[in-house]
Formats: structure tokens, sequence, C-alpha cells
């Protein structure tokens, strides 16, 4: 299936504030089921974190772009990078609670699970807690792949947290 996308750049510095941008954007355009949403870091003398949208059609992409164009946002065709991280994409609302691995990948659009510091790929029945919080990234070849790591008793968890310590907290 042929994919359109488009970047969307905010001037956003932080992933928390660019995912729920994203998610307004998405509600605010009525983005379909199949839609792709993905933030993307941004280097260089401006760093910031970009999004993009992929859509299933010309004419929703048309559409998508004269809605934000006219906004204050800056849009340019494609996505960024190869490596995007997906926020919204077919199946997210589905992955709540603890699925196992087999469950995840049958819901939605990701392709694979890696296990941080492990060769292979983990046993479908795995337990994985989904702590509401899924956030694949796109492989250049193409994959949408979740990273996730053990968790104490055995299941495992997304290797992103849904809200993270900042560094230096104790300090």
């Amino acid at each position: 299936m042929t994919r359109y996308a488009l970047t969307v750049d905010a001037g956003i510095r932080d992933l928390r504030a660019a995912d729920h941008l994203l998610h307004t954007l998405a509600a605010e355009l009525a983005l379909p089921e199949g839609a792709f949403g993905c933030t993307h870091l941004v280097r260089g003398d401006r760093p910031r974190v970009a999004l993009s949208f992929t859509l299933p059609s010309e004419p929703l992409l048309s559409t998508v772009r004269e809605r934000l164009a006219a906004g204050e946002y800056e849009v340019a065709p494609g996505v960024p990078d190869t490596a995007g991280r997906a926020v919204l994409y077919p199946g997210v609302s589905a992955l709540t609670g603890t699925l196992t691995v087999a469950e995840l990948l049958n819901r939605s659009a990701i392709d694979r699970v890696a296990v941080l510091g492990t060769p292979g790929e983990p046993a479908p029945d795995t337990p994985l807690v989904t702590w509401d919080h899924v956030r694949p990234q796109w492989q250049h070849d193409g994959t949408l792949v979740l990273s996730t790591m053990p968790a104490v008793g055995g299941p495992l968890v997304p290797f992103e947290v849904p809200a993270p310590t900042p560094c230096c907290a104790d300090h």
C-alpha cells in the first residue's frame, strides 16, 4: 500500500509535549485508524522534536497539509528520517494492561519485539506490561520495533517509561 507523509515543525523541544501535540492534532484532523504519527529528534543548530504524519491517501494528505499550513506550523513533504518514534499507529489503543508478545503483535502495526541485552526475540507467550505507553521505533529496514526490558518477576516492559525521572532529579 502506498503511504503519503508530511513533517510538522512546531518548534517543540520535549518528547512529552510532542506526544501531546500529536494526539491533539490527530483528534482535530479526525485522522483515520490507518494513520501513523511519529516524533523525530532533529539535531543541528536548532535541536527540536519534529512530528510526522503518514496517511493512507493523497487526498487526505492534501487536506491535512492545507489545514496544518493554515495554522502556526511549518509543514514539509515527507518524513525527516526513517527512524521515527511511533506514537499513533494502527492498534495503539488496544495496547493496554498486560498482554502477551503475540497479542501485542496481533493487535497492532508493531512488527517485532526486541529485548535489550538479549539475542533473538521473546517467546510469543511472554507477558508484557504496557503501562498504556507503547512507543515502538521505525528501523531503517522499514520495520516497527518495540524495545523492551525484563522487569522484576519475569514480564517485559517497554524500554520507554511513561513518566521518566529527569536526570539528576535527586540533586
